[in-house]
């Protein structure tokens, strides 16, 4: 019979738990933060450096704001350091994340994937080689951004059996590639062709024809985040499922590539 009073007491408690999530104050806004090395995805506004702009922040604002929500989209630092708060609760959502199954562990992905985006090989211009899969780059010298994924698969074929280093600034990348220091830089293909458009440096640099992987691109709710419920992800979900399938990304993908590369 000792069994009961500790039955009845789990049954208050979960009661009691219901009760405190049913009165608890609706999330009416987000606060949100991506990737500021990638546009026309995601960049750092010139207006105001300390928020970020991009086809990805304009699309959940269109998500949001018919849901009577809103999203404070911050730049916050690195991309290692966006995935540091997210694991910690520290954001509300990631707007633009390709799968791993580490970041499983601490974020839930909302379906569809906004885009998927190949990633390239990029090399100096007058600098290709011969690369058909990732063997080829055995022996070379590649360099990425601090905490970039390419897909699960790569990423551990990566760790076992290739260099590459990694750096804070993707400009920083491309600056080691043409003073001799990298072999490669791993980008991708979209984010590559529109910030060395902007620079005026298109010329100076190529694509390797083949690329490393072609991963989907998502917003995701760290699960630690008050804000990451199944209500909310279904009603999010839901919206971009219809922008999405409208062709509202190749929208907007026009609209910031030519406002990025433009922008002084």
């Amino acid at each position: 019979m000792a069994f009961r009073p500790l039955l009845v007491f789990l049954v208050l408690l979960l009661v009691g738990s219901s009760q405190a999530q049913a009165s608890a104050p609706p999330c009416t806004k987000l606060v949100v933060s991506g990737n500021s090395e990638y546009p026309p995805l995601l960049w750092r506004d010139p207006n105001n450096p300390e928020q970020l702009t991009g086809v990805v922040p304009a699309l959940l604002q269109e998500i949001l704001q018919p849901l009577g929500l809103s999203a404070d989209i911050r730049h916050i630092g690195s991309w290692a350091r966006v995935q540091r708060l997210a694991r910690d609760g520290d954001l509300d959502m990631v707007a633009g994340a390709f799968m791993t199954r580490e970041r499983f562990g601490y974020m839930d992905y909302l379906l569809p994937p906004i885009i998927h985006l190949p990633t390239a090989i990029w090399v100096p211009k007058g600098q290709a080689f011969l690369y058909r899969h990732w063997p080829d780059l055995q022996g070379k010298t590649g360099s990425t951004l601090i905490g970039n994924s390419f897909g699960q698969n790569f990423d551990r074929y990566a760790q076992q059996n290739l260099t590459i280093e990694s750096v804070r600034s993707i400009d920083q990348s491309f600056l080691m590639a043409e003073a001799g220091r990298v072999d490669y830089v791993l980008y991708e293909l979209l984010q590559g062709q529109v910030k060395l458009a902007r620079e005026g440096r298109s010329d100076e640099f190529e694509a390797l024809e083949k690329a490393i992987s072609t991963e989907g691109l998502f917003f995701t709710f760290p699960k630690e985040s008050t804000c990451n419920t199944f209500e909310l992800r279904e009603q999010i979900a839901d919206r971009l499922y219809t922008l999405v399938t409208q062709g509202r990304v190749d929208e907007l993908l026009e609209d910031y590539t030519a406002h990025y590369i433009a922008e002084e």
